[in-house]
């Protein structure tokens, strides 16, 4: 394993509201922009509050999973971005990769109970 991996696999396991933060940053986007990207792909289920995602934010950008990507408007209403760094993509590919296996045991449990146990 090299290095970059390695230092990626450190961020393992990500919470819910971090992964899907940085899921919706694979494009660049702005807090509230977030916030509706997150609830309306995850069907609802994920609500991250102005406190968490702010939070959250300073702290991915300290640690180099995101970047600051420009400002949207003008004046008063300036909205900074941010997207998903190289390395911040590899953490999301690790941690999706975790979830995949996982999904694939709970299926696989579930599946031999049903057919050995009716």
């Amino acid at each position: 394993m090299d290095k970059s991996t390695e230092q990626a696999r450190s961020f393992l396991p990500l919470t819910e509201a971090t992964y899907a933060i940085l899921v919706s940053l694979a494009e660049p986007r702005h807090g509230y922009g977030i916030m509706l990207h997150v609830a309306e792909a995850s069907g609802g289920d994920i609500r991250i509050g102005p406190g968490t995602l702010y939070g959250a934010l300073t702290k991915l950008l300290e640690q180099g999973l995101i970047r600051r990507a420009g400002e949207d408007g003008a004046g008063d209403e300036r909205r900074k971005r941010y997207v998903l760094t190289d390395f911040g993509r590899r953490v999301v590919e690790l941690e999706s990769s975790r979830l995949e296996r996982l999904f694939r045991l709970g299926r696989s449990i579930l599946a031999w109970k049903e057919d050995n146990h009716g």
